[in-house]
C-alpha cells in the first residue's frame, strides 16, 4: 500500500462572529497548497471537540501536518481556548498551535523589538533598567508589550483610565516574572499623561485606533528625558501627534526618535510570516508572543547590525 502524503491543513479557531481574512490570506500566501478550515464564534468549551476531531482522522503522522491558529478580538477567550486546546492533546496526537489574537502578539513583538533595535542603533543602550511607559497599556497589545519589556528587565509604567485596571495588570505581570518590574498609573487627561512621561526614556502608545493619547505640546514640555516614542495607531488622529505613520527612527523632536505605526506594521507582517512558517515546520508546540518576539528581535537587530557605524567613528547622536 502506497504511503500517504499528507497535505498541510490550517484550522482557524476565531472568537469573532466573522473571522478576519487577514491571517487566513497571510497563511495562503505562504502556503498556497495548504487547506484552510475556519470556525467562528469559538469558545473554550466547543474548541475541545473541534481539536479532538482534528487530532485523530489522519493518525499520528497526519497530526504532524495539522495546525491550529487561534484568533479573535476577545483576548481572554482566545487564551482560554489555548489552555483548552493544550489540555485536549496528548502524545502522539499533538498539533502545532499558533495564537495571535487579532495580531496583538505580533504587533507587540514588533513594537518592542523595534524600540530595542533603535535604542541600540542610536547607541542609547539595551532596554535593561530603561524606563518605559505604555500609554493605554491594558489592552491586548499594551499588556503583551508590558510583559516583553519586563522580560528585558526594563522599568515599566502602564497607564489606563482606571487605576484599578492598570494596577491589577502590573501585579499580575510582576507575579509572572517574579520581580517588581511594572506599575500601573491612572492617566486620563493630557496633564496626567504629561506627568506620567516625565521620567521615561521610551514611550509606546497602544491606544484604540483613531485616538490621540499624546499631544505634541505635551511631549515637548514633559518628554525631556524621552529618547524614543512609538505608536501602533495608523488611523487619524494618531496616538502620538506629529509622529508620521511611516517614520522609522527619524528625529521628530530634538533627541527624540520616532517609530510610526506603519513602520511597526511592516515588521509585524514579517514576524507573522515567519511564525506561520515555523508552525508549519514543527510537528507540535505552542507558538505565541514569546516566539514572535524572538523572531522580531532577530529581524530588527540583524538590520541594526548592518547599519552600525565603525567603532572609529563617533556616535551620530548624543544625549544633551
Amino acid at each position: 500500500m502506497a504511503e500517504l502524503k499528507f497535505k498541510k491543513v490550517f484550522i482557524f479557531l476565531d472568537t469573532d462572529k466573522h473571522a478576519s481574512p487577514f491571517d487566513i490570506l497571510s497563511t495562503i500566501d505562504v502556503f498556497p497548497d495548504a487547506a484552510v478550515l475556519k470556525y467562528e464564534d469559538v469558545t473554550a468549551e466547543n474548541a475541545e471537540k473541534i481539536v479532538r476531531d482534528a487530532m485523530f482522522p489522519r493518525g499520528p503522522e497526519g497530526a504532524k501536518h495539522t495546525k491550529i491558529f487561534i484568533n479573535g478580538h476577545d483576548f481572554k477567550r482566545a487564551n482560554d481556548i489555548l489552555e483548552k486546546v493544550k489540555h485536549s492533546m496528548f502524545p502522539p496526537f499533538e498539533l502545532a498551535v499558533m495564537i495571535d489574537p487579532r495580531g496583538a502578539y505580533t504587533t507587540a513583538a514588533a513594537a518592542v523589538a523595534r524600540t530595542l533595535s533603535l535604542s541600540v542603533e542610536k547607541e542609547l543602550g539595551s532596554l535593561e533598567k530603561n524606563s518605559v511607559i505604555i500609554l493605554a497599556g491594558t489592552g491586548p497589545v499594551g499588556q503583551t508589550a508590558a510583559r516583553l519589556y519586563a522580560s528585558e528587565k526594563a522599568d515599566v509604567i502602564v497607564t489606563s483610565r482606571s487605576l484599578e485596571k492598570a494596577s491589577s495588570l502590573a501585579t499580575k505581570i510582576n507575579e509572572e516574572c517574579g520581580e517588581e518590574r511594572v506599575r500601573g498609573v491612572e492617566a486620563q487627561t493630557a496633564e496626567e499623561i504629561g506627568k506620567a512621561i516625565e521620567r521615561t526614556e521610551i514611550i509606546l502608545s497602544t491606544g484604540a485606533a483613531g485616538t490621540n493619547l499624546l499631544p505634541l505640546n505635551v511631549l515637548k514640555e514633559h518628554g525631556r528625558k524621552c529618547r524614543i516614542v512609538a505608536d501602533i495607531n495608523a488611523i487619524p488622529p494618531l496616538g502620538v501627534e506629529g509622529l508620521d505613520s511611516n517614520t522609522d527612527g527619524k528625529e521628530i523632536l530634538p533627541y527624540i526618535f520616532g517609530i510610526g505605526a506603519l513602520a511597526i506594521g511592516k515588521i509585524k507582517n514579517k514576524v507573522e510570516v515567519e511564525l506561520i512558517k515555523r508552525v508549519a515546520e514543527e510537528p507540535r508546540g505552542v507558538f505565541d508572543y514569546k516566539t514572535g518576539y524572538e523572531i522580531a528581535k532577530k529581524l530588527t537587530l540583524e538590520k541594526c547590525e548592518q547599519k552600525k557605524v565603525p567603532e572609529s567613528e563617533p556616535p551620530k547622536y548624543w544625549l544633551p
